[in-house]
Protein backbone atom coordinates (compact mmCIF):
# COMPACT_ATOMS: atom_id res chain seq x y z
CA UNK A 1 0.00 0.00 0.00
CA UNK A 2 2.71 2.56 0.77
CA UNK A 3 4.80 1.61 -2.45
CA UNK A 4 1.69 2.08 -4.55
CA UNK A 5 1.15 6.06 -2.57
CA UNK A 6 4.42 6.59 -3.52
CA UNK A 7 4.43 5.48 -7.20
CA UNK A 8 1.45 7.53 -7.31
CA UNK A 9 2.82 10.29 -5.90
CA UNK A 10 5.80 10.16 -7.93
CA UNK A 11 3.76 9.31 -11.56
CA UNK A 12 1.83 12.56 -10.44
CA UNK A 13 4.91 14.83 -9.98
CA UNK A 14 6.05 13.65 -13.51
CA UNK A 15 3.12 14.66 -15.02
CA UNK A 16 3.09 17.69 -13.24
CA UNK A 17 6.61 18.78 -14.36
CA UNK A 18 5.86 17.66 -17.82
CA UNK A 19 2.40 19.90 -18.15
CA UNK A 20 4.84 22.80 -16.80
CA UNK A 21 7.48 21.98 -19.62
CA UNK A 22 5.00 21.47 -22.38
CA UNK A 23 2.86 24.85 -21.22
CA UNK A 24 3.92 27.64 -23.51
CA UNK A 25 4.08 25.08 -26.23
CA UNK A 26 0.52 23.91 -26.33
CA UNK A 27 -0.77 27.68 -25.27
CA UNK A 28 1.71 29.49 -27.29
CA UNK A 29 -0.04 32.49 -27.27
CA UNK A 30 1.45 35.39 -24.92
CA UNK A 31 -1.33 36.76 -23.88
CA UNK A 32 -1.28 32.92 -21.98
CA UNK A 33 1.89 32.63 -21.69
CA UNK A 34 2.22 36.04 -19.82
CA UNK A 35 -0.36 34.12 -17.27
CA UNK A 36 2.40 31.08 -16.90
CA UNK A 37 5.41 33.76 -16.26
CA UNK A 38 3.77 35.52 -13.18
CA UNK A 39 2.02 32.26 -12.06
CA UNK A 40 5.77 30.85 -11.76
CA UNK A 41 7.56 33.77 -10.44
CA UNK A 42 4.61 34.10 -7.66
CA UNK A 43 4.95 30.24 -6.69
CA UNK A 44 8.36 31.08 -6.04
CA UNK A 45 7.72 33.77 -3.99
CA UNK A 46 4.93 32.57 -1.82
CA UNK A 47 6.94 28.99 -1.50
CA UNK A 48 9.71 31.60 -0.40
CA UNK A 49 7.77 32.95 1.90
CA UNK A 50 6.25 29.95 3.43
CA UNK A 51 9.89 28.24 4.13
CA UNK A 52 10.29 31.01 6.71
CA UNK A 53 6.70 32.08 7.48
CA UNK A 54 5.25 28.81 6.97
CA UNK A 55 7.47 26.90 9.48
CA UNK A 56 8.43 29.15 12.12
CA UNK A 57 4.78 30.85 12.72
CA UNK A 58 6.16 33.99 12.01
CA UNK A 59 4.28 36.13 9.60
CA UNK A 60 5.81 38.57 7.40
CA UNK A 61 4.73 41.67 5.92
CA UNK A 62 7.49 42.49 4.74
CA UNK A 63 9.11 40.24 1.76
CA UNK A 64 8.36 42.76 -0.67
CA UNK A 65 11.59 44.64 0.92
CA UNK A 66 13.67 41.58 -0.94
CA UNK A 67 11.36 41.12 -3.89
CA UNK A 68 12.11 44.80 -4.58
CA UNK A 69 15.85 45.03 -3.84
CA UNK A 70 16.81 42.34 -5.93
CA UNK A 71 14.47 44.28 -8.81
CA UNK A 72 16.68 47.75 -8.24
CA UNK A 73 19.71 45.61 -7.54
CA UNK A 74 19.67 44.30 -10.96
CA UNK A 75 18.68 47.16 -12.52
CA UNK A 76 21.22 49.61 -11.09
CA UNK A 77 23.44 46.69 -11.92
CA UNK A 78 23.02 46.92 -15.78
CA UNK A 79 22.94 50.29 -15.42
CA UNK A 80 26.10 51.27 -13.64
CA UNK A 81 28.14 48.59 -15.07
CA UNK A 82 26.94 49.29 -18.99
CA UNK A 83 25.77 45.18 -19.16
CA UNK A 84 23.36 44.78 -22.47
CA UNK A 85 21.65 41.71 -24.34
CA UNK A 86 21.26 38.15 -22.65
CA UNK A 87 24.40 39.19 -19.91
CA UNK A 88 22.22 40.54 -17.90
CA UNK A 89 21.04 37.36 -16.55
CA UNK A 90 24.28 36.76 -15.04
CA UNK A 91 23.18 39.21 -12.73
CA UNK A 92 20.82 36.79 -11.27
CA UNK A 93 22.84 35.55 -8.79
CA UNK A 94 23.80 39.36 -7.54
CA UNK A 95 20.10 40.06 -7.06
CA UNK A 96 19.55 36.56 -4.73
CA UNK A 97 22.53 37.93 -2.79
CA UNK A 98 21.49 41.11 -2.03
CA UNK A 99 17.81 39.77 -1.22
CA UNK A 100 19.68 37.39 1.48
CA UNK A 101 22.24 40.17 3.11
CA UNK A 102 19.65 42.94 3.48
CA UNK A 103 17.99 39.63 5.45
CA UNK A 104 20.54 39.50 8.39
CA UNK A 105 20.34 42.77 9.41
CA UNK A 106 16.24 43.20 8.81
CA UNK A 107 15.71 39.65 10.78
CA UNK A 108 18.56 40.89 13.63
CA UNK A 109 16.62 43.32 14.68
CA UNK A 110 12.73 42.06 13.80
CA UNK A 111 13.42 38.58 15.05
CA UNK A 112 14.44 39.99 18.49
CA UNK A 113 10.71 40.03 19.11
CA UNK A 114 7.37 38.04 18.92
CA UNK A 115 5.13 37.02 16.36
CA UNK A 116 2.51 40.09 16.74
CA UNK A 117 5.26 42.68 17.36
CA UNK A 118 7.15 41.31 14.42
CA UNK A 119 4.51 41.76 11.94
CA UNK A 120 4.29 45.18 12.88
CA UNK A 121 8.24 46.10 12.40
CA UNK A 122 8.10 44.00 9.00
CA UNK A 123 5.78 46.93 7.86
CA UNK A 124 7.59 49.74 9.51
CA UNK A 125 10.97 48.62 7.52
CA UNK A 126 8.72 47.71 4.49
CA UNK A 127 7.64 51.22 4.30
CA UNK A 128 11.37 52.67 5.20
CA UNK A 129 12.66 50.94 1.65
CA UNK A 130 9.88 52.20 0.21
CA UNK A 131 10.89 55.85 1.04
CA UNK A 132 14.50 54.93 0.23
CA UNK A 133 13.53 54.31 -3.29
CA UNK A 134 11.81 57.48 -3.88
CA UNK A 135 14.09 59.27 -2.41
CA UNK A 136 18.03 58.46 -3.09
CA UNK A 137 19.45 59.69 -6.42
CA UNK A 138 21.23 56.05 -7.36
CA UNK A 139 17.56 54.43 -7.22
CA UNK A 140 16.09 57.17 -9.85
CA UNK A 141 13.57 58.44 -7.44
CA UNK A 142 10.12 58.32 -9.07
CA UNK A 143 11.21 57.51 -12.49
CA UNK A 144 12.44 54.10 -10.96
CA UNK A 145 15.34 52.30 -13.48
CA UNK A 146 14.62 50.68 -17.22
CA UNK A 147 16.31 47.41 -17.93
CA UNK A 148 18.24 46.95 -20.85
CA UNK A 149 16.35 45.81 -24.22
CA UNK A 150 16.38 42.40 -25.18
CA UNK A 151 16.45 41.41 -28.96
CA UNK A 152 14.37 38.27 -28.89
CA UNK A 153 11.36 37.44 -30.98
CA UNK A 154 8.21 39.03 -30.44
CA UNK A 155 5.95 35.73 -30.50
CA UNK A 156 8.29 33.79 -28.54
CA UNK A 157 9.55 37.24 -26.20
CA UNK A 158 8.22 35.03 -23.37
CA UNK A 159 8.78 31.48 -22.79
CA UNK A 160 12.45 32.29 -21.54
CA UNK A 161 11.00 34.16 -19.12
CA UNK A 162 8.77 31.34 -18.22
CA UNK A 163 11.36 28.95 -17.69
CA UNK A 164 13.69 30.77 -15.53
CA UNK A 165 10.81 31.45 -13.51
CA UNK A 166 10.41 28.07 -13.71
CA UNK A 167 13.28 26.50 -12.80
CA UNK A 168 13.05 29.17 -10.35
CA UNK A 169 9.72 27.87 -9.07
CA UNK A 170 10.85 24.36 -8.76
CA UNK A 171 14.44 24.72 -7.02
CA UNK A 172 12.24 26.81 -4.10
CA UNK A 173 9.66 23.98 -4.21
CA UNK A 174 13.10 21.88 -3.75
CA UNK A 175 14.42 23.74 -1.09
CA UNK A 176 11.30 23.74 0.93
CA UNK A 177 11.17 19.90 0.56
CA UNK A 178 13.99 19.62 1.65
CA UNK A 179 14.06 21.98 4.90
CA UNK A 180 10.88 20.51 5.78
CA UNK A 181 12.49 16.51 5.90
CA UNK A 182 15.71 18.12 7.46
CA UNK A 183 16.36 18.52 11.43
CA UNK A 184 16.41 21.97 10.39
CA UNK A 185 12.59 22.18 9.69
CA UNK A 186 12.37 20.32 12.50
CA UNK A 187 13.24 22.68 14.56
CA UNK A 188 11.72 26.05 12.52
CA UNK A 189 8.35 23.48 13.46
CA UNK A 190 9.19 23.24 17.29
CA UNK A 191 9.70 27.45 16.95
CA UNK A 192 6.09 27.88 15.73
CA UNK A 193 4.33 25.01 18.02
CA UNK A 194 6.31 26.63 21.73
CA UNK A 195 9.73 28.41 21.12
CA UNK A 196 9.75 29.03 24.71
CA UNK A 197 9.53 24.69 25.03
CA UNK A 198 11.86 24.59 22.02
CA UNK A 199 14.64 26.58 23.32
CA UNK A 200 14.24 24.52 26.53
CA UNK A 201 15.40 21.78 24.68
CA UNK A 202 18.36 22.56 22.87
CA UNK A 203 17.05 25.02 19.63
CA UNK A 204 18.81 28.16 19.14
CA UNK A 205 15.92 30.06 18.09
CA UNK A 206 17.62 32.74 16.49
CA UNK A 207 19.95 31.19 14.71
CA UNK A 208 17.22 29.19 13.43
CA UNK A 209 14.66 31.94 12.54
CA UNK A 210 17.28 33.64 10.84
CA UNK A 211 19.08 31.23 8.31
CA UNK A 212 15.28 30.39 7.13
CA UNK A 213 14.79 34.54 6.77
CA UNK A 214 17.65 34.45 4.82
CA UNK A 215 16.77 31.37 2.72
CA UNK A 216 13.55 33.36 1.76
CA UNK A 217 15.04 36.85 1.33
CA UNK A 218 17.77 34.92 -1.21
CA UNK A 219 15.05 33.59 -3.15
CA UNK A 220 12.71 36.34 -3.60
CA UNK A 221 15.57 38.72 -4.06
CA UNK A 222 15.96 36.47 -7.57
CA UNK A 223 12.40 36.22 -8.37
CA UNK A 224 12.69 40.00 -8.02
CA UNK A 225 15.37 39.89 -10.54
CA UNK A 226 13.04 38.13 -12.81
CA UNK A 227 10.31 39.74 -12.57
CA UNK A 228 12.38 43.04 -13.48
CA UNK A 229 13.92 41.89 -16.43
CA UNK A 230 10.45 40.96 -17.52
CA UNK A 231 8.59 43.87 -16.95
CA UNK A 232 11.23 46.13 -18.04
CA UNK A 233 11.13 48.72 -15.34
CA UNK A 234 11.06 49.44 -11.63
CA UNK A 235 9.42 51.74 -10.10
CA UNK A 236 8.83 52.55 -5.98
CA UNK A 237 5.14 51.85 -6.41
CA UNK A 238 5.92 48.09 -8.20
CA UNK A 239 9.09 47.30 -6.80
CA UNK A 240 7.90 47.84 -2.89
CA UNK A 241 4.10 46.71 -3.39
CA UNK A 242 2.02 46.38 -0.01
CA UNK A 243 -0.22 44.79 -2.16
CA UNK A 244 2.72 42.10 -2.81
CA UNK A 245 2.79 41.48 1.13
CA UNK A 246 -0.51 40.81 1.19
CA UNK A 247 -1.47 38.64 -1.60
CA UNK A 248 1.55 36.64 -0.97
CA UNK A 249 0.33 35.94 2.72
CA UNK A 250 -3.34 34.73 0.67
CA UNK A 251 -1.60 32.54 -1.44
CA UNK A 252 0.05 30.62 1.53
CA UNK A 253 -3.21 30.19 3.41
CA UNK A 254 -5.78 29.85 0.76
CA UNK A 255 -3.39 26.57 -0.27
CA UNK A 256 -2.59 25.61 3.18
CA UNK A 257 -0.24 27.61 5.59
CA UNK A 258 3.23 25.47 6.61
CA UNK A 259 2.77 22.58 3.62
CA UNK A 260 4.31 21.94 0.84
CA UNK A 261 1.83 22.27 -2.01
CA UNK A 262 -0.45 24.94 -0.27
CA UNK A 263 1.53 28.28 -1.41
CA UNK A 264 2.12 26.29 -4.84
CA UNK A 265 -1.40 25.96 -5.00
CA UNK A 266 -2.76 29.53 -3.27
CA UNK A 267 -0.08 31.15 -6.20
CA UNK A 268 -1.59 29.21 -9.18
CA UNK A 269 -4.67 30.12 -8.37
CA UNK A 270 -4.58 33.75 -7.26
CA UNK A 271 -1.84 35.33 -9.67
CA UNK A 272 -3.47 34.07 -12.91
CA UNK A 273 -7.36 35.07 -11.12
CA UNK A 274 -6.17 38.55 -10.23
CA UNK A 275 -4.30 39.02 -13.97
CA UNK A 276 -7.66 37.97 -15.78
CA UNK A 277 -9.27 40.38 -13.42
CA UNK A 278 -7.29 43.03 -14.30
CA UNK A 279 -7.51 42.53 -17.81
CA UNK A 280 -10.86 42.37 -18.19
CA UNK A 281 -12.71 44.71 -15.90
CA UNK A 282 -12.36 48.77 -16.54
CA UNK A 283 -12.23 48.82 -12.22
CA UNK A 284 -8.91 48.59 -11.33
CA UNK A 285 -9.62 47.96 -7.49
CA UNK A 286 -11.89 45.09 -8.47
CA UNK A 287 -8.87 42.33 -8.05
CA UNK A 288 -7.64 44.16 -4.54
CA UNK A 289 -11.96 43.90 -3.31
CA UNK A 290 -12.19 40.34 -4.60
CA UNK A 291 -8.76 39.41 -2.91
CA UNK A 292 -9.73 40.70 0.39
CA UNK A 293 -12.93 38.53 -0.34
CA UNK A 294 -11.36 36.34 -0.69
CA UNK A 295 -9.13 36.43 2.18
CA UNK A 296 -12.10 36.71 4.61
CA UNK A 297 -13.78 33.62 3.51
CA UNK A 298 -10.46 31.46 4.00
CA UNK A 299 -10.25 32.62 7.65
CA UNK A 300 -13.79 32.34 8.52
CA UNK A 301 -14.16 28.82 6.75
CA UNK A 302 -11.00 27.16 5.56
CA UNK A 303 -8.60 28.66 7.77
CA UNK A 304 -6.15 25.66 7.45
CA UNK A 305 -6.38 25.78 3.67
CA UNK A 306 -7.15 23.67 1.06
CA UNK A 307 -4.61 20.49 1.03
CA UNK A 308 -4.91 20.55 4.69
CA UNK A 309 -8.46 20.58 4.65
CA UNK A 310 -8.98 18.35 1.57
CA UNK A 311 -6.40 15.84 2.78
CA UNK A 312 -9.25 15.57 5.90
CA UNK A 313 -12.08 14.84 3.94
CA UNK A 314 -10.09 12.26 1.55
CA UNK A 315 -9.10 10.65 4.79
CA UNK A 316 -13.22 10.69 5.96
CA UNK A 317 -14.20 9.09 2.70
CA UNK A 318 -11.45 6.41 2.52
CA UNK A 319 -12.36 5.39 6.39
CA UNK A 320 -16.41 5.70 5.83
CA UNK A 321 -16.75 7.31 9.26
CA UNK A 322 -15.33 4.72 11.12
CA UNK A 323 -11.94 5.25 12.82
CA UNK A 324 -8.72 4.52 10.86
CA UNK A 325 -7.58 2.59 14.14
CA UNK A 326 -9.20 0.54 15.46
CA UNK A 327 -9.85 1.15 19.54
CA UNK A 328 -8.49 -1.19 22.03
CA UNK A 329 -12.14 -2.96 22.77
CA UNK A 330 -11.94 -4.04 19.13
CA UNK A 331 -8.98 -5.63 18.88
CA UNK A 332 -9.83 -9.40 18.83
CA UNK A 333 -9.57 -11.02 22.18
CA UNK A 334 -7.07 -13.78 23.20
CA UNK A 335 -8.52 -17.63 23.34
CA UNK A 336 -8.75 -18.32 27.13
CA UNK A 337 -6.49 -20.32 28.46
CA UNK A 338 -3.91 -19.18 26.10
CA UNK A 339 -0.67 -17.48 28.18
CA UNK A 340 -0.13 -14.10 27.24
CA UNK A 341 3.42 -13.31 24.78
CA UNK A 342 3.21 -17.43 24.05
CA UNK A 343 2.19 -16.02 20.42
CA UNK A 344 -0.99 -18.50 20.39
CA UNK A 345 -1.19 -21.73 18.71
CA UNK A 346 2.30 -22.75 18.25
Amino acid sequence: MIGKDLLAKAGGLVLLAVAAIAFPYVFPNPLVTNYGVYAMIFVAVASAWNIFSGYSGYISLGNAVFFGSGAYAAGIACRDWKIQGDAIFALLPLAAAVGGAIAVPFGLIALRVRRHTFIVITIAVFFIFQLMAYNFAFTGGSTGVAAPFITWPAQTYNNPFYFMALATAAGTIAVSWLIRRSRFGLRLRAIRDDEDRARGLGVKPMRVKLSAFVISGAITGLAGAIWFYYLTQVQPPSGFDPLFDLTVVLMAFLGGFGTISGPVLGALIIEPGQLWLTAHYTNGYLAQILLGALFLVVVLFLPRGIIPTGGELITRLRTRGRPAVLPPAAAPRREQGTPAGSGGAR
